[in-house]
C-alpha cells in the first residue's frame, strides 16, 4: 500500500484500486494529506469498507449503514436515526474497530446513558433510551448480516430503557372542551385541535390535509399524505405505514365546523391545504398557550391522538375498529398501547359479570 508525496504542494496522496458492488474494478484517488501515515490510513480505511468483513472502524460502519438506511426510510426517521447515532452513539464508539466493541464496553455505555442528564437536569425517559438501544443493536445486525460479524454485543448485553412508558397522558373529554374553549381565539387553531382530537389522525396527517380530502356527502376524511417541515422546506410523504393510507368517519358536528371554516379560506381549491403555512411548531406553541389557559394537565400534540383511542376505549369500540381508524399495522399495537390502559371499562365488566352471578341481568 503505497504512498506519494506531491513534490510542489509537499502534501501525501494514495493511488489503489478496488472492486465495486457491479463487479468492476476502478481507481480511488485521495489527496490533501498532510503525512504519509494520514494517506495510508485512509487507504486501508477504504478497503476495509470495501472487503465485506468488519476490519473497519466504527464510525465506517454507521457510514455504510446509514448510506442503506436513506433508500429505505422515511426521511423524518432517517433524520431521526442520524441525531442518535451523531449525538448518542458515535461520541464513545467512532474510532473503535467494530470486531473489538465488547459487551463490557456496550454495558458501560448504556450505564453511561441511563446516568447521565438533559440540558433540563432530566434524566433520559425509558422509551428514548429504548430507542437509542434499539438503534445500536440494529446497527450490529446490519453488521452481521452484510459483513459476518459474529455476535451482536448489544444484544449480549442486554436491554435499556423501556418500549412504553409507565403511564401514557391523555385528555379526557372535559379536559378537551377546556383547552378548546380557550384557543378559540384563532380560528385556525381551535379547527385543527378539533380534527385531532375526533379523529385521532397524527400532526404530519393533518398538516398534509386537503380540501379534497374532505367529503361531507360520506361523512370523511381521507387520510393519504403526511406533512413535515425538514430543512426548512415543507416535505410530503405517504403515512407511516400502509395502514395508515385510511378513511376515518366524522360526526355531522365537525364537518358542519370544518365546512365552515373551509369558507373562511381565500379562494379554497380541491388541492388547497387547510392549514397552509403552519407548522407541527406552531400546533405545540398553541397548545402550551391553551394548557396555560385553561389550566389542564400537560401533554403532548401527539398525546391528543391517544386521548381519542382511549375515549373509544372507554365506549367498547373493538381493538379492530380502533386499529383501523388509527392507522395501526397490527391490532396487537392497539391493544398493548390502549387497551390495558382502560381500568374503569374492565371495572365495568367486572360489575356486569357481577350481576349476571347475581341473576340480576341476562349473561345470554
Amino acid at each position: 500500500m503505497p504512498a506519494y508525496k506531491n513534490q510542489k504542494t509537499g502534501e501525501w496522496y494514495c493511488i489503489f484500486r478496488v472492486t465495486d458492488w457491479t463487479g468492476k474494478r476502478k481507481q480511488i484517488k485521495k489527496s490533501c494529506f498532510a503525512r504519509r501515515a494520514d494517506a495510508l490510513a485512509y487507504e486501508r480505511e477504504y478497503l476495509a469498507k470495501s472487503s465485506l468483513t468488519t476490519k473497519m472502524k466504527f464510525g465506517s460502519l454507521v457510514e455504510l449503514y446509514m448510506a442503506d438506511a436513506k433508500t429505505r426510510l422515511r426521511p423524518t426517521t432517517y433524520e431521526m436515526k442520524q441525531w442518535i447515532f451523531e449525538t448518542k452513539i458515535l461520541p464513545y464508539f467512532k474510532d473503535q474497530l467494530v470486531d473489538e466493541v465488547s459487551v463490557s464496553s456496550i454495558r458501560a455505555w448504556q450505564n453511561h446513558l441511563i446516568d447521565a442528564r438533559d440540558k433540563n437536569g432530566k434524566p433520559y425517559s425509558a422509551t428514548y433510551l429504548k430507542t437509542i438501544n434499539n438503534q445500536m443493536s440494529a446497527l450490529f445486525r446490519f453488521a452481521g448480516k452484510y459483513y459476518g460479524l459474529k455476535e451482536n454485543p448489544v444484544s449480549l448485553a442486554g436491554s435499556m430503557g423501556k418500549s412504553s412508558a409507565e403511564e401514557m397522558q391523555f385528555w379526557t373529554l372535559e379536559e378537551f372542551q377546556k383547552f378548546s374553549d380557550a384557543i378559540m381565539d384563532k380560528r385556525d387553531s381551535w379547527m385543527a385541535f378539533q380534527i385531532l382530537f375526533w379523529t385521532g389522525m397524527r400532526i404530519g396527517e393533518l398538516l398534509a390535509l386537503q380540501v379534497k380530502d374532505v367529503n361531507f356527502e360520506d361523512g370523511t376524511i381521507r387520510v393519504d399524505e403526511s406533512l413535515t417541515r425538514l430543512d426548512g422546506e415543507d416535505l410530503i410523504t405517504a403515512p407511516k405505514t400502509e395502514s395508515s393510507v385510511r378513511v376515518i368517519t366524522i360526526h355531522k358536528e365537525l364537518q358542519d365546523e370544518i365546512r365552515e371554516y373551509i369558507s373562511t379560506l381565500y379562494r379554497p381549491k380541491p388541492g388547497t391545504r387547510l392549514f397552509a403555512g403552519r407548522t407541527k411548531s406552531f400546533f405545540e406553541h398553541e397548545m402550551e398557550r391553551g394548557i396555560k389557559l385553561s389550566g389542564v394537565k400537560k401533554i403532548t400534540v401527539h398525546c391528543i391522538r391517544h386521548s381519542h383511542a382511549s375515549m373509544l376505549v372507554q365506549m367498547g369500540v373493538s381493538p379492530i375498529e380502533i386499529a383501523k381508524r388509527l392507522g395501526h399495522g397490527k391490532v396487537t399495537t392497539t391493544i398493548e398501547t390502549y387497551c390495558h390502559q382502560s381500568r374503569d371499562a374492565q371495572e365495568k365488566i367486572a360489575d356486569r359479570l357481577g350481576k349476571v352471578d347475581r341473576g340480576e341481568e341476562d349473561g345470554v
